[in-house]
């Protein structure tokens, strides 16, 4: 497992390293491209290549800190720091979109002529092909390695590649029709939208620092809990997840049987965990708050052989729903919502 997550770790740093590399490149070809052309439109992109290069930076520091262990100082791990860089990537591209817009409806206001328009075609083109490449590639490693920064990087460096198609059109009708002021408005609607999408990494980057609470991993809990239950897990409620990167705090109520011992409890639930952590999608721990059943959950629970048993089992266990896993009370399953 160790070896694993080395490995995992390292995949993470080289494609963190790749995707600097990649924007450092772009960057020197788009200022390239502007130098040439004295397009603002392509001006917005270089700027915004700007923050590509700055939040790769981020983004690779912060996957080698993220990967590092729990110690004294940071019991939960330093997997928290990925959600950090995702809001300084978000915060980034907002003041690229803002700085954007400024120079753009200066220009504008001032007009201006355009040069050596089809060259710069060709290189923005170029660069939007990479970008979209990379973005696929950041995207991809991060979904499979569970990397917050990659994600935010690949969905960031994907956007390039539409900017780079408004680009492209905008130029092509600049071109046709002589209308030049059609090159800075269209570098405004482009710093707008960077504006509107750093504001939802941004937002994104909040939920995921407040632990709020995340539905696919809910679910995908909810499922893993009933594929595992054995004879003697009864019921589930109040689970509460703290996500630290790619790495999950689970805490879950879980009703057994009164009459198990102290010792025999903790066994079971550490088997059960073991059971749910290797079938989960993160790497985590699950720490059971164990409630006695005290014969609420009689007609759920299918232990043959119960001294305190006071109602029948009803024959199967109704399905486990969000709401009765994520309460703080502990709610009675509904009967009559049966699965065989």
């Amino acid at each position: 497992m160790e070896k694993l997550e080395k490995s995992e770790n390292r995949i993470r740093i080289i494609a963190g390293i790749i995707s600097l590399v990649v924007a450092l490149i772009l960057c020197i070809i788009k200022f390239y491209a502007y130098n040439i052309t004295h397009s603002h439109a392509i001006l917005s992109d270089a700027l915004e290549n700007i923050t590509n290069v700055v939040t790769a930076i981020v983004s690779l520091s912060v996957v080698i800190v993220s990967a590092r262990p729990a110690d004294a100082d940071h019991p939960y791990g330093h997997g928290k720091a990925e959600f950090f860089a995702s809001a300084f990537e978000g915060g980034a591209i907002m003041f690229a979109g803002i700085l954007i817009v400024v120079e753009s409806t200066s220009a504008l206001i001032n007009g201006g002529e355009l040069e050596g328009i089809d060259l710069g075609m060709i290189l923005v083109i170029f660069a939007g092909l990479i970008n979209g490449a990379l973005g696929l590639f950041l995207k991809n490693i991060g979904s499979r390695y569970n990397s917050k920064a990659l994600v935010a990087s690949g969905t960031h460096v994907m956007s390039d590649c539409l900017t780079s198609i408004g680009i492209i059109v905008g130029l092509i009708i600049v071109k046709f029709t002589g209308l030049s002021w059609l090159d800075p408005a269209t570098a405004i609607l482009l710093g707008g939208l960077l504006f509107y999408q750093g504001g939802m990494i941004l937002k994104d980057s909040g939920k995921d620092l407040m632990d709020a609470e995340d539905k696919g991993v809910t679910e995908e809990l909810a499922m893993l809990l009933e594929k595992h239950m054995f004879t003697g897990i009864i019921d589930f409620h109040y689970m509460r997840v703290i996500r630290s990167g790619r790495f999950h705090h689970v805490n879950i109520h879980m009703d057994i049987p009164d009459f198990w011992t102290v010792k025999f409890a903790h066994e079971e639930s550490e088997r059960f965990e073991e059971l749910v952590i290797n079938d989960y999608t993160f790497d985590g721990e699950i720490h059971f708050h164990l409630d006695p059943c005290r014969q609420r959950k009689c007609e759920v629970c299918n232990i043959k052989e119960c001294p305190v048993r006071i109602q029948p089992f009803c024959g199967t266990k109704p399905k486990l729903s969000i709401q009765q896993l994520t309460s703080p009370t502990n709610m009675a399953r509904p009967i009559h919502d049966k699965t065989t």
